[in-house]
């Protein structure tokens, strides 16, 4: 068939669509997508459905990753949010899933047919159960892990006291004797192969925005780098330019959905991290015979939603779950006892999440900009700049309206009425700022309530991130883009400079401990101070929360299998950092570090870049093929550490190697009509295509290439 648009590639493979209208333009998006990343689309597809039992492997273990995913029920109620696309925003999205299909007519990945796949249509509902995993997948998720996470330490032995000085002030509606009786059916870690194809774990990221008062050029400064694993191919992220007539917008895309995510267009430019925004919440249920009580005596029936799995060469199992306005619950209430039911804010999202996205298009303004993207569904924190010289942060998603003194951490009796939510706030309400006074805005998952009306965070990130970014731009003026590219690869920790002041008097005169006294702070590759630190800080966790806290056999799962301790280490360091705490038992803060540091410093130090190994797994045949075939890559050098600009953090979740580096890398001075960026990957998930993995040593190195919206530029054959 003829094209509806013109797709080319750049000299760096990145793809180009123009086209003479929208309509046009994004049946192009599709188009290109299914190309480079059909693969990509169709194992989340597979996954978000819960047919990976169906269509790819029969085992137990996928069964498992079934489960989670028909739990979560994303492929449910998406007919319905195909009625709420804004009549512009349905043709779009029409013209954009007829691309796609156009694509997969022509040619579907080879893969499918070797594992013997059949390739579905791809329907408008499949687009919208992608942003509600996109929305999910982890972020969403690691709130509900830490508050089941609380159930387990109560059920565990765990005392008020300590659970206050680990939460402070999150504790509102704490029932102990309440939780003790909670019986709990999941463990908070996923099922073992959750993440080993298709979705990525997703964590942290950082965004920035700087006035033009403090650039070189006179015009705004945007960067943004999403801390995503980075340990699978193909990346995440899509590069993308698309252009009518004189408009364009370019960045980065998410296969599945059309539109930019993170980028610019003509006059703003807007860049995403996650807000850390609790939007979900567990309730305590009173069960039996299949009901659940409200009120002292009032006995309602539980929703039933039967589904059923089918599993290659075996039998078809039939799960069935159990629903009320608490979300799904976690057990049978034909079991009389009591159970936890859980909802996320967005379960029943995506259409306006998709009408924002789209809208980015046409935006001219910040201001503008700032209500189109608040009004988006997950929780984002993103700040935005304009070729006028505005620059502005806003907050994104739906947070729940609780009673007064509660944080959404402590499960809740589900009986009692006040206890449920009362709507969702306005996004006028959540943190934003309009051209702040400092001259630029920062976001690195960290605290940002004072900027909003409303409480919107309960367990941010530690400011350590965010801290840095601050003082290199307080600091300097006349910024440029290669000033922001230097940020991006900053391994300076201002978390570790803060344990130091504690550590450095108690560490021993021996040659590790003079290593560790003399560090710079930094996470570079040939840093053996770093290695030594993380050694010191792993035992002070060891000591404080495993050894005297839950248990080491418990320590060791969160610490193993889980992000408990890379999640939310803030909470963590908030003890480890008190003069004195419930924690420390009978032993003082000095006698826990001096012991740590002691056992830890035993060890001849290494280089931390021997630690920060990583080696890219092809999303479908990732170690199952022989080395010389080349899906997979590595293993790669990484360089940083948690609280680094440069976040770099390797640590084992769910049975498998989890990786958070800067998944992608944007920066654009407002003054140009181009983006420089960098990708942990390539263009396509094509293995035998040379855009494979072609931006990796750009990646490795701090080598930004330049995607430009100049329609003369040289034109490669897509």
């Amino acid at each position: 068939m003829k094209p509806k648009a013109q797709i080319w590639r750049d000299n760096n493979g990145v793809v180009h669509v123009e086209a003479d209208s929208l309509e046009d333009l994004f049946w192009g998006q599709g188009y290109a997508q299914a190309a480079d990343r059909g693969m990509q689309m169709i194992l989340m597809r597979i996954l978000g459905q819960g047919r990976a039992s169906e269509l790819l492997d029969g085992s137990d273990e996928t069964l498992a990753i079934d489960t989670f995913f028909r739990r979560m029920n994303w492929g449910g109620n998406t007919a319905e949010q195909v009625t709420a696309l804004t009549p512009e925003a349905r043709t779009w999205v029409t013209a954009y899933v007829e691309g796609i299909n156009a694509r997969f007519r022509e040619k579907t990945p080879w893969e499918f047919k070797l594992i013997g796949c059949a390739v579905e249509p791809w329907q408008m509902e499949d687009t919208l159960m992608i942003t509600r995993m996109l929305g999910y997948l982890t972020l969403s998720q690691s709130q509900a892990e830490i508050e089941r996470l609380v159930v387990e330490m109560v059920q565990a032995g765990v005392d008020q006291d300590r659970l206050e000085a680990l939460f402070p002030g999150l504790l509102g509606g704490l029932d102990i004797d309440l939780l003790k009786q909670v019986k709990l059916n999941e463990r908070i870690v996923p099922p073992s192969l959750l993440w080993n194809i298709a979705v990525p774990r997703m964590m942290a990221s950082n965004n920035w925005v700087v006035a033009g008062s403090k650039t070189a050029s006179g015009q705004p400064i945007l960067a943004n780098d999403p801390h995503l694993e980075v340990n699978r191919l193909p990346n995440v992220w899509q590069e993308m330019s698309l252009r009518v007539g004189d408009r364009y917008m370019m960045g980065a895309a998410m296969p599945g959905l059309p539109g930019i995510l993170a980028g610019r267009n003509l006059d703003v430019a807007w860049g995403a991290t996650y807000a850390f925004m609790d939007t979900i919440d567990s309730w305590v249920e009173d069960c039996r015979g299949g009901k659940y009580r409200r009120g002292a005596d009032e006995w309602k029936p539980f929703r039933k939603r039967t589904e059923t799995v089918l599993r290659k060469k075996k039998a078809s199992v039939e799960l069935l779950f159990f629903e009320n306005n608490h979300g799904v619950l976690d057990g049978d209430p034909i079991d009389p006892g009591l159970y936890l039911a859980t909802r996320w804010s967005a379960d029943r999202s995506g259409a306006e999440s998709v009408n924002n996205i789209l809208k980015m298009w046409s935006v001219r303004t910040v201001e503008e900009a700032m209500d189109i993207m608040g009004r988006a569904e997950a929780d984002w924190s993103i700040v935005f700049a304009d070729t006028t010289g505005n620059i502005g942060f806003q907050m994104s998603g739906l947070l729940p309206k609780r009673r007064e003194g509660i944080s959404g951490l402590i499960p809740l009796p589900g009986w009692e009425p006040e206890n449920d939510w009362q709507g969702y706030y306005s996004h006028q309400d959540l943190p934003r700022s309009l051209n702040p006074d400092q001259g630029f805005f920062a976001t690195a998952n960290n605290d940002l309530n004072a900027w909003g009306k409303v409480t919107a965070i309960n367990m941010p990130m530690g400011p350590y991130r965010a801290e840095r970014i601050a003082s290199l731009l307080e600091e300097r003026q006349g910024l440029t883009a290669q000033d922001m590219f230097a940020m991006h690869y900053d391994v300076y920790s201002t978390h570790a400079q803060r344990f130091m002041e504690i550590l450095r008097p108690l560490l021993p005169d021996t040659p590790q401990g003079e290593i560790l006294r003399s560090w710079d702070f930094c996470y570079d590759k040939d840093s053996r101070g770093a290695y030594l630190f993380e050694a010191v800080y792993a035992g002070m966790l060891r000591e404080v929360f495993g050894k005297s806290g839950v248990g080491e056999a418990v320590f060791d799962h969160l610490v193993q299998e889980t992000g408990t301790f890379i999640d939310f280490y803030l909470n963590f360091d908030r003890v480890l950092l008190s003069d004195t705490s419930p924690w420390f038992g009978e032993a003082t803060r000095e006698d826990l570090y001096a012991k740590a540091a002691g056992n830890a410093l035993a060890a001849e130090p290494r280089p931390w870049g021997e630690t920060r190994q990583i080696h890219f797994r092809h999303m479908l045949f990732g170690g199952k093929l022989p080395a010389f075939l080349g899906f997979d890559r590595g293993p790669v050098t990484g360089i940083g550490g948690r609280a680094t600009i440069h976040q770099g953090q390797i640590y084992r979740s769910g049975g498998r190697e989890t990786t958070f580096f800067p998944s992608f890398r944007i920066v654009t001075d407002l003054s140009t009509d181009h983006c420089r960026t960098n990708l942990a990957g390539g263009p396509s998930d094509r293995r035998f295509s040379k855009w494979y993995v072609s931006d990796l040593e750009n990646w490795l190195n701090g080598t930004y290439k330049t995607l430009s919206a100049d329609p003369e530029q040289e034109k490669r054959a897509f």
